[in-house]
């Protein structure tokens, strides 16, 4: 145990900071609640969209080997460099008791057949199935990044809020309680040694008068 100095000021002290951390940690265990009540709406969020995003990729993959297997191979991969382009996202944030999670503006992939860049008359409807379902993929895929990234920030707050609840419930505050225990307890033993001390004075002094009234 910490030397403490056992004075009522110091008793009084403790008595503070057991207060303040009992506190601190009933503030902590509001925040971790509110942060696991959003981490699971979240991960229910994430979960639709990864099984979304299954379905989207098997039918997009599939499309593919349908366009590869019919199509002109020359014409696909045609298509498929006239596609090809940058794609640029804003992403901002937003709070979560004081927490910073992305969010990314949601401009769509998908485009129309006038928008894809390839030529409408040159290129077969499967190739065109190709392509909207591979959209939709990386659709699905950049709103899970902005989910998941928020998924993966909250647990990591929500462990670290943790951490500190435990070390508050069993390191600080108990420390403090023992510490307070300590201080009373040898606050206590003074005081009954100095009541003992005074008892004894009394004593010595009582038998001292009914001497000199003796004489």
């Amino acid at each position: 145990m910490e030397q403490v100095n056992p004075t009522r000021m110091e008793l009084i002290k403790k008595i503070a900071q057991i207060k303040l951390a009992e506190q601190g940690k009933d503030l902590l265990r509001e925040k971790m609640d509110v942060l696991i009540q959003e981490f699971f709406h979240i991960m229910e969020s994430v979960s639709k969209s990864r099984d979304e995003l299954e379905v989207v990729a098997a039918t997009a993959q599939r499309s593919l080997l349908t366009a590869l297997a019919v199509d002109d191979p020359v014409t696909l991969k045609s298509a498929s460099f006239a596609t090809r382009r940058g794609l640029s996202l804003d992403i901002t944030g937003k709070n979560i008791m004081g927490i910073a999670v992305p969010v990314i503006e949601k401009k769509r992939v998908s485009k129309s057949v006038l928008e894809r860049g390839y030529s409408i008359i040159g290129v077969s409807g499967r190739i065109d199935e190709a392509a909207e379902k591979f959209e939709m993929e990386l659709d699905l895929i950049i709103e899970l990044s902005e989910t998941e990234t928020s998924l993966k920030r909250l647990g990591g707050e929500i462990q670290m809020t943790r951490r500190r609840v435990n070390a508050l419930e069993q390191i600080m505050i108990p420390e403090l309680k023992k510490q307070a225990k300590y201080i009373k307890s040898t606050i206590d033993e003074r005081e009954r040694e100095d009541l003992f001390r005074l008892k004894k004075v009394k004593k010595i002094i009582e038998r001292k008068k009914v001497v000199e009234k003796g004489q």
